[in-house]
């Protein structure tokens, strides 16, 4: 017998336990201990007793499926359905939006505390919003073919089982509809769906972008190969279903890959763009162009980080990480100079064109990733009064942080997306003679575990 077989744990599988949930995981799950052995349970909430089958154990945990609550959480509400659970769209629905929002917030009290080792910084109450649906800007659903149809939902949790969907609840009510018009559409010209086990058939995700003031519509049909059979009639049947309809794109995806989009497209209708408004500002907005996707917390957020900026007028300003330049045209407005960088050289055209749009003189923009270009500045002396950062989910590279030290700004605003890094990143930047003053939690992604927060930093 191996010592693989013979290690023993405090629970066995497939076995029922009953046991009362203390806390919760960074994604939601309900802790319970049997003898001290820590156990996940999705679907439990704290205070709860509740009866479980013991699913999966490992070296230091378990996981367990719920069977039934015992006692109630006061926060506990009543599940809208359970595809939303299964596939990890909405995964705290059974929570109250209250508790949604402590949980966020604790999240981020959590890993300050305990990867930062800041715990005497304020985190404030997670800003939320006044009605925590329909809000996604940006659907990017998949297709498959089920029972003999093309078929739109997404992908059960840990699977590729197409769960179909047709009302989403956390999307824009109009893009959920855009997205089953295109769908009718497809199915009348008898397009086929993707089979990626086999590597056939031809759309594989329809995605659909909405202007939240302006009521643009882009819709992106994203391929395996170049020809759409009937592609003139498909194109003419969207325009006069969706006549909100600016922009119609094929992207042309060929790969056997999870990633969505690929890098070649063709615009079938008008350009590849449409347009949106964030803190009175136009911007247009590409295919591929990474844009916030809830606009009214979006503005709620960059509030917090101009008021954290605390501009005047006088000050440089860099924008590491400015995409198209949402937040930058903001910053603009009350500050000298600010300068953007983004890696994405589309979306440095997109952010070029907004400003000329807008008719903000004030910035300029660098295509290149962030650590390079920052390092670079700080050795030619450049430096900046300010320095607001909005990174990818991995936070800092060590780089960027090692020429922030370099540069040494006065103040450092960080919009983060992720808590573990921005913790990681701060234990950094407060070691290097920085002052963590505050955190404010925003949340950009209500019924989810995701939480976006706002820290200001500063250097004497």
């Amino acid at each position: 017998m191996s010592a693989k077989q013979k290690r023993t744990y405090p629970v066995n599988k497939n076995e029922v336990y009953t046991a009362e949930v203390e806390d919760l995981t960074h994604e939601g799950l309900g802790v319970a201990k049997v003898n001290n052995y820590p156990l996940f349970i999705e679907g439990a909430l704290p205070g709860e007793t509740i009866e479980f089958k013991v699913i999966k154990t490992g070296k230091s945990f378990g996981f367990g499926r719920l069977l039934e609550v015992k006692e109630t959480s006061p926060h506990r509400v009543k599940i809208t359905d359970k595809a939303y659970t299964h596939t990890g769209t909405m995964p705290l629905q059974h929570m109250t939006y209250e508790a949604q929002l402590a949980f966020k917030q604790n999240q981020v009290k959590n890993v300050l505390q305990r990867i930062a080792k800041l715990p005497d910084v304020p985190v404030f109450d997670t800003i939320g919003m006044d009605h925590p649906y329909g809000y996604r800007n940006k659907a990017q659903v998949p297709v498959q073919e089920v029972d003999g149809k093309l078929t739109t939902g997404f992908f059960r949790k840990r699977s590729h089982d197409l769960v179909p969907l047709e009302d989403f609840l956390i999307q824009d009510p109009k893009i959920d509809e855009a997205i089953v018009v295109v769908r009718d559409i497809l199915r009348r010209h008898h397009i086929p769906a993707y089979n990626e086990i086999e590597h056939t058939g031809l759309i594989r995700h329809i995605v659909v972008r909405r202007g939240y003031y302006t009521g643009e519509l882009m819709i992106v049909l994203v391929t395996r190969k170049e020809g759409i059979p009937g592609k003139d009639a498909i194109v003419e049947e969207i325009k006069e279903a969706l006549p909100e309809t600016v922009s119609i794109v094929q992207n042309i995806n060929s790969k056997r890959t999870n990633v969505i989009l690929g890098r070649q497209s063709v615009v079938l209708y008008g350009e590849d763009k449409y347009r949106d408004q964030l803190l009175g500002f136009t911007f247009e907005i590409s295919h591929q162009s990474f844009y916030q996707i809830n606009p009214t917390q979006t503005e709620k957020l960059y509030q917090t980080a101009l008021d954290y900026a605390e501009l005047t007028g006088e000050e440089t300003v860099i924008d590491a990480y400015c995409g198209i330049g949402t937040i930058t045209l903001a910053l603009a407005q009350k500050a000298k100079h600010v300068h953007g960088i983004e890696i994405v050289a589309p979306a440095i055209d997109n952010a070029k064109r907004n400003a000329e749009l807008n008719q903000v003189n004030n910035v300029s923009f660098e295509v290149g990733a962030a650590e390079d270009i920052m390092v670079q500045w700080a050795k030619d002396g450049k430096t900046a009064d300010v320095l607001v950062v909005d990174p990818p989910r991995k936070g800092l590279d060590s780089q960027f942080i090692d020429a922030v030290l370099m540069m040494q700004p006065k103040r450092m605003v960080y919009v983060s997306c992720n808590p573990s890094t921005l913790a990681r990143d701060l234990a950094l930047l407060s070691e290097g003679g920085y002052t963590v003053h505050k955190a404010q939690p925003v949340d950009m992604f209500p019924q989810t575990t995701h939480v976006e927060s706002v820290v200001l930093m500063s250097r004497a």
